[in-house]
């Protein structure tokens, strides 16, 4: 199937990293926004803030990432690479956190709900990171 060694623990940590900053970039962004849609009267459905909390997650992740990258590039290129980088990754990622959210807190934001959608949002484009820092060289994030 796919000649990938998934056992090499050098390439888990790389992937896991990168993992991590793309999860801190799209949550700052996603918690944000649901958290705003909760503090506020509104007719939206929750759907269409589940939609704008992913919207806002893949925004702020491409900003931190930004950020990250402009102290190697400059600030355009750096824009320009952080776009360019895995939006499978962070959609994926985004709809795993917004799905827990939703299948388990109806998608309330409290505190015991965080530490699992953080948890599926980690888990979720871990192996495709691993994938694409394996067969290609290139990260993610």
């Amino acid at each position: 199937m796919l000649d990938i060694d998934w056992t090499c623990k050098s390439t888990w940590r790389k992937s896991s990293y990168n993992t991590m900053w793309c999860l801190i970039g799209c949550s700052i962004g996603d918690f944000g926004t649901i958290y705003f849609f909760q503090s506020i009267d509104h007719s939206l459905s929750i759907y269409l803030v589940m939609l704008l909390a992913i919207i806002n997650g893949i925004i702020t992740s491409i900003i931190l990432e930004t950020i990250i990258l402009a102290k190697q590039f400059p600030i355009f290129e750096a824009l320009n690479i952080a776009i360019k980088m895995s939006l499978i990754s962070m959609i994926s990622m985004e709809i795993a956190m917004n799905a827990v959210d939703l299948i388990f807190a109806g998608g309330v934001l409290t505190l015991t709900i965080i530490p699992f959608m953080l948890l599926a949002g980690f888990v979720t484009p871990l192996p495709y990171n691993y994938f694409r820092l394996k067969k290609y060289n290139q990260a993610c994030h």
